[in-house]
């Protein structure tokens, strides 16, 4: 039990911030592109507080870090709130405000690398190995958030980037599939890989575990 509740510890504050900043670089981008939507909710902040959602943000992560051993965890804020018609061009500009998020996650992944990689080892000052323990969730946790937030379901941004990549005639039928999004994603959490013939606890980790040691492996070989 001592052991689960210091990888919790370690583990939140990079999860908090991986997705409150997620949440808020997606109204900065909404911003910029004409939508001042999110910035009047003030929801363009680095404070976590304006972001948190206590299910999404706290206690599923901390559950799914617990019950996987610190291996898997992911996690949601309060949704910013994007009005697509007050972007000056709706359709293309959507692909930049949905792809802001997963780009903060791979942002941070790599300064948790970095952090992670130019550490002494071993620590040679106090709390050292917690600190890199800490740098290893958080390249964990980032990666994670942006390769589920990157599938191509939506309301998930790879949802929405597909929309916006997509005919008009083919984007409209595709962007009505949202309401199904969260039961899609659920699906995948909970069916068995094995049902497929796939390695892993569940269909959502048979695609990420594959995706996220490939990240590893990319930066290993930048740092």
């Amino acid at each position: 039990m001592n052991e689960i509740i210091s990888i919790l510890a370690i583990a939140a504050l990079p999860m908090i911030f991986a997705i409150t900043l997620h949440e808020a670089a997606h109204g900065y981008v909404a911003r910029y592109f004409g939508d001042p939507t999110a910035a009047r909710a003030g929801r363009i902040t680095l404070n976590p507080i304006a972001h948190i959602d206590l299910l999404g943000t706290i206690l599923l992560p901390l559950l799914l870090l617990w019950i996987s051993g610190g291996k898997f965890a992911f996690g949601y804020a309060k949704p910013v709130p994007v009005n697509f018609g007050r972007l000056r061009h709706p359709k293309q500009d959507m692909l930049w405000v949905a792809a802001a998020g997963p780009f903060s996650n791979l942002l941070m992944a790599l300064l948790w690398a970095f952090l992670f990689f130019h550490l002494p080892n071993p620590p040679v000052f106090p709390y050292g190995e917690a600190l890199m323990s800490m740098c290893s969730y958080g390249v964990i946790i980032n990666l994670t958030l942006m390769l589920l937030n990157l599938l191509p379901v939506p309301p998930l941004d790879g949802g929405r980037i597909v929309t916006s990549l997509l005919p008009m005639k083919w984007a409209i039928p595709y962007a009505q599939l949202e309401r199904y999004g969260m039961l899609i994603i659920i699906a995948l959490l909970f069916i068995p890989a094995d049902l497929l013939g796939l390695r892993g606890s569940s269909l959502l980790s048979a695609i990420l575990l594959p995706l996220l040691d490939g990240c590893f492996k990319v930066l290993q070989f930048l740092f």
